[in-house]
Protein backbone atom coordinates (compact mmCIF):
# COMPACT_ATOMS: atom_id res chain seq x y z
CA UNK A 1 0.00 0.00 0.00
CA UNK A 2 2.94 2.35 0.82
CA UNK A 3 4.50 1.83 -2.66
CA UNK A 4 0.87 2.34 -4.21
CA UNK A 5 0.86 6.00 -2.16
CA UNK A 6 3.95 6.93 -3.24
CA UNK A 7 3.16 6.56 -6.79
CA UNK A 8 0.46 8.59 -6.89
CA UNK A 9 1.07 12.55 -7.81
CA UNK A 10 0.34 15.83 -4.95
CA UNK A 11 -1.22 18.31 -6.00
CA UNK A 12 -1.44 21.87 -4.77
CA UNK A 13 -3.38 25.24 -4.92
CA UNK A 14 -0.54 27.85 -4.74
CA UNK A 15 0.15 31.66 -5.16
CA UNK A 16 2.94 31.68 -7.93
CA UNK A 17 4.00 34.97 -9.79
CA UNK A 18 4.19 35.36 -13.53
CA UNK A 19 7.83 33.66 -14.33
CA UNK A 20 8.56 36.43 -16.79
CA UNK A 21 8.45 38.41 -13.52
CA UNK A 22 11.63 39.91 -11.17
CA UNK A 23 9.60 38.52 -8.20
CA UNK A 24 9.96 35.19 -9.51
CA UNK A 25 13.33 35.60 -10.89
CA UNK A 26 14.32 37.01 -7.20
CA UNK A 27 12.23 33.72 -5.38
CA UNK A 28 13.22 31.23 -7.65
CA UNK A 29 17.48 32.47 -7.50
CA UNK A 30 17.07 32.70 -3.50
CA UNK A 31 16.25 28.59 -3.59
CA UNK A 32 17.91 27.70 -6.49
CA UNK A 33 15.11 26.12 -8.46
CA UNK A 34 12.61 27.38 -11.20
CA UNK A 35 9.33 25.09 -10.90
CA UNK A 36 7.86 26.57 -13.84
CA UNK A 37 10.95 25.10 -15.95
CA UNK A 38 11.38 21.66 -13.52
CA UNK A 39 15.18 22.98 -13.42
CA UNK A 40 17.71 24.70 -11.40
CA UNK A 41 19.18 27.93 -11.69
CA UNK A 42 21.87 30.01 -10.34
CA UNK A 43 21.26 30.03 -6.79
CA UNK A 44 21.74 33.69 -5.26
CA UNK A 45 22.80 33.16 -1.52
CA UNK A 46 22.56 36.33 0.88
CA UNK A 47 25.38 38.44 1.29
CA UNK A 48 27.58 36.70 4.12
CA UNK A 49 26.74 33.34 3.09
CA UNK A 50 28.69 30.68 0.78
CA UNK A 51 26.98 29.06 -2.17
CA UNK A 52 27.32 25.40 -0.59
CA UNK A 53 25.60 27.07 3.06
CA UNK A 54 22.82 28.62 1.32
CA UNK A 55 22.11 25.61 -0.81
CA UNK A 56 22.03 23.05 2.18
CA UNK A 57 19.69 25.70 3.68
CA UNK A 58 17.39 26.18 0.85
CA UNK A 59 16.83 22.11 0.80
CA UNK A 60 13.32 22.21 1.46
CA UNK A 61 11.79 25.38 -0.26
CA UNK A 62 13.80 24.05 -3.33
CA UNK A 63 11.48 20.87 -3.12
CA UNK A 64 8.15 22.84 -3.51
CA UNK A 65 9.31 25.89 -5.62
CA UNK A 66 8.86 29.28 -4.84
CA UNK A 67 5.27 29.97 -3.62
CA UNK A 68 2.59 31.10 -1.38
CA UNK A 69 0.43 27.95 -0.23
CA UNK A 70 -3.61 28.56 -0.76
CA UNK A 71 -4.33 25.09 -0.55
CA UNK A 72 -1.71 22.53 0.81
CA UNK A 73 -0.71 19.33 -0.58
CA UNK A 74 -3.06 17.20 -1.64
CA UNK A 75 -3.62 13.48 -3.21
CA UNK A 76 -7.01 12.75 -5.50
CA UNK A 77 -9.77 11.42 -3.61
CA UNK A 78 -11.20 8.18 -5.68
CA UNK A 79 -13.63 9.35 -8.42
CA UNK A 80 -11.16 13.02 -9.49
CA UNK A 81 -8.89 13.29 -12.09
CA UNK A 82 -6.53 15.90 -13.35
CA UNK A 83 -8.70 17.25 -16.19
CA UNK A 84 -11.49 17.78 -13.47
CA UNK A 85 -8.78 19.51 -11.29
CA UNK A 86 -7.75 21.89 -14.07
CA UNK A 87 -11.30 22.67 -14.94
CA UNK A 88 -11.68 23.56 -11.07
CA UNK A 89 -8.52 25.67 -11.44
CA UNK A 90 -10.37 27.68 -14.47
CA UNK A 91 -13.84 28.00 -12.40
CA UNK A 92 -11.65 29.53 -9.36
CA UNK A 93 -10.03 32.06 -11.38
CA UNK A 94 -12.97 33.42 -13.06
CA UNK A 95 -14.88 33.88 -9.89
CA UNK A 96 -12.57 35.42 -7.87
CA UNK A 97 -10.45 38.72 -7.81
CA UNK A 98 -6.80 39.50 -6.90
CA UNK A 99 -6.31 40.25 -3.12
CA UNK A 100 -3.93 43.34 -2.35
CA UNK A 101 -0.79 42.49 -0.22
CA UNK A 102 0.23 46.08 -0.03
CA UNK A 103 3.88 45.20 -1.25
CA UNK A 104 5.75 42.26 0.04
CA UNK A 105 8.78 42.72 3.27
CA UNK A 106 11.26 40.08 3.42
CA UNK A 107 10.40 38.63 7.56
CA UNK A 108 11.46 36.02 9.96
CA UNK A 109 8.85 33.69 10.33
CA UNK A 110 9.37 31.03 13.39
CA UNK A 111 12.92 29.66 12.45
CA UNK A 112 12.31 30.11 8.29
CA UNK A 113 12.81 33.53 6.02
CA UNK A 114 9.73 34.76 4.02
CA UNK A 115 7.74 37.54 2.25
CA UNK A 116 5.24 38.26 4.18
CA UNK A 117 2.58 40.51 3.36
CA UNK A 118 3.60 44.50 3.90
CA UNK A 119 -0.50 44.94 3.83
CA UNK A 120 -3.52 44.04 5.54
CA UNK A 121 -3.09 40.33 5.17
CA UNK A 122 -6.94 39.99 5.69
CA UNK A 123 -7.92 40.40 2.15
CA UNK A 124 -5.63 37.52 0.86
CA UNK A 125 -6.51 35.27 4.06
CA UNK A 126 -10.69 35.41 2.19
CA UNK A 127 -9.36 34.68 -1.04
CA UNK A 128 -6.62 31.19 0.43
CA UNK A 129 -9.67 30.02 2.43
CA UNK A 130 -12.42 29.95 -0.71
CA UNK A 131 -9.22 27.83 -2.95
CA UNK A 132 -9.19 25.44 0.58
CA UNK A 133 -13.15 25.32 0.10
CA UNK A 134 -13.43 25.43 -3.25
CA UNK A 135 -10.67 22.57 -3.83
CA UNK A 136 -11.56 20.48 -0.94
CA UNK A 137 -13.55 18.00 -2.93
CA UNK A 138 -11.01 16.50 -4.62
CA UNK A 139 -8.51 16.10 -1.77
CA UNK A 140 -8.08 12.46 -0.87
CA UNK A 141 -8.34 11.85 3.33
CA UNK A 142 -4.93 12.41 5.14
CA UNK A 143 -3.16 8.62 5.62
CA UNK A 144 -2.64 7.52 8.92
CA UNK A 145 0.86 7.93 9.08
CA UNK A 146 0.15 11.98 7.47
CA UNK A 147 -2.20 12.71 10.01
CA UNK A 148 0.69 11.61 12.70
CA UNK A 149 3.25 13.52 11.47
CA UNK A 150 1.32 16.44 11.46
CA UNK A 151 0.31 16.06 15.05
CA UNK A 152 3.94 15.18 16.01
CA UNK A 153 4.82 18.65 15.28
CA UNK A 154 2.72 19.88 17.99
CA UNK A 155 -0.50 21.56 17.13
CA UNK A 156 -3.48 23.82 19.22
CA UNK A 157 -6.65 22.25 19.85
CA UNK A 158 -7.89 24.10 17.24
CA UNK A 159 -5.17 23.60 14.27
CA UNK A 160 -5.42 19.73 15.45
CA UNK A 161 -9.38 20.58 14.13
CA UNK A 162 -8.72 22.20 11.30
CA UNK A 163 -6.27 19.46 10.18
CA UNK A 164 -9.02 17.13 10.26
CA UNK A 165 -11.63 18.92 8.50
CA UNK A 166 -9.63 20.36 5.51
CA UNK A 167 -6.14 18.03 5.98
CA UNK A 168 -4.05 20.76 6.78
CA UNK A 169 -3.88 22.74 10.14
CA UNK A 170 -2.63 26.37 9.49
CA UNK A 171 -5.90 27.77 7.19
CA UNK A 172 -9.13 30.24 8.07
CA UNK A 173 -7.82 32.18 11.09
CA UNK A 174 -4.79 30.24 11.61
CA UNK A 175 -3.55 31.51 7.89
CA UNK A 176 -0.41 33.58 7.55
CA UNK A 177 0.37 34.35 3.51
CA UNK A 178 4.01 33.51 3.10
CA UNK A 179 6.87 32.96 0.15
CA UNK A 180 9.21 30.76 1.73
CA UNK A 181 13.08 31.57 1.01
CA UNK A 182 14.92 29.28 3.14
CA UNK A 183 14.29 26.39 5.41
CA UNK A 184 14.89 25.98 9.22
CA UNK A 185 18.20 28.18 10.26
CA UNK A 186 19.65 28.41 13.33
CA UNK A 187 18.71 31.61 15.82
CA UNK A 188 22.14 32.54 15.72
CA UNK A 189 22.45 32.41 11.70
CA UNK A 190 18.91 33.74 10.87
CA UNK A 191 19.32 37.56 11.50
CA UNK A 192 22.02 37.79 9.30
CA UNK A 193 20.32 35.85 6.81
CA UNK A 194 17.14 37.91 6.61
CA UNK A 195 19.23 41.01 6.51
CA UNK A 196 21.10 39.52 3.45
CA UNK A 197 17.58 38.53 1.47
CA UNK A 198 16.53 41.89 2.44
CA UNK A 199 19.12 43.72 1.15
CA UNK A 200 19.01 41.72 -1.93
CA UNK A 201 14.67 42.08 -2.43
CA UNK A 202 15.76 45.82 -1.73
CA UNK A 203 18.08 46.26 -4.76
CA UNK A 204 15.58 44.93 -7.40
CA UNK A 205 13.42 47.57 -6.42
CA UNK A 206 10.99 45.41 -4.18
CA UNK A 207 10.10 43.49 -7.18
CA UNK A 208 6.82 44.01 -6.87
CA UNK A 209 4.18 41.44 -4.66
CA UNK A 210 1.23 44.03 -4.94
CA UNK A 211 -1.19 41.41 -4.99
CA UNK A 212 -1.84 38.06 -5.24
CA UNK A 213 -3.32 37.85 -8.38
CA UNK A 214 -2.49 33.95 -9.94
CA UNK A 215 -3.31 30.84 -8.95
CA UNK A 216 -1.18 28.12 -10.08
CA UNK A 217 -1.71 24.42 -9.71
CA UNK A 218 1.51 22.52 -8.93
CA UNK A 219 2.09 18.70 -9.60
CA UNK A 220 4.42 16.62 -7.17
CA UNK A 221 5.05 13.11 -9.11
CA UNK A 222 6.22 11.13 -6.33
CA UNK A 223 7.95 12.15 -2.61
CA UNK A 224 11.49 12.28 -3.80
CA UNK A 225 10.69 14.74 -6.83
CA UNK A 226 9.76 18.52 -6.78
CA UNK A 227 7.02 20.16 -7.00
CA UNK A 228 6.44 21.88 -10.95
CA UNK A 229 3.76 24.38 -12.36
CA UNK A 230 1.31 22.10 -14.49
CA UNK A 231 -1.09 25.31 -15.43
CA UNK A 232 -1.65 29.18 -14.04
CA UNK A 233 -4.24 31.31 -14.14
CA UNK A 234 -5.34 35.26 -14.16
CA UNK A 235 -7.75 36.10 -11.10
CA UNK A 236 -10.30 37.52 -12.88
CA UNK A 237 -13.63 37.61 -11.04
Amino acid sequence: MAAEMNAVPRYAVYFAPDPGSALWEFGSAAIGYDAATGRDVALVPPDGWSGGDWRSATEDPRRYGFHATLKAPFRLVDGQDEPALLRALDSFAAGNAAAPLGGLKVAALGRFIALVPAGDPAPVGTLAFAAVTAFEPFRAPLSDTDRARRLAGGLSERQATLLEQFGYPYVAEQFRFHMTLSGPLPEAERDAARLGLDQHFARLGGTGGSAVDRVALFRQDGPQERFKILAARQLTG
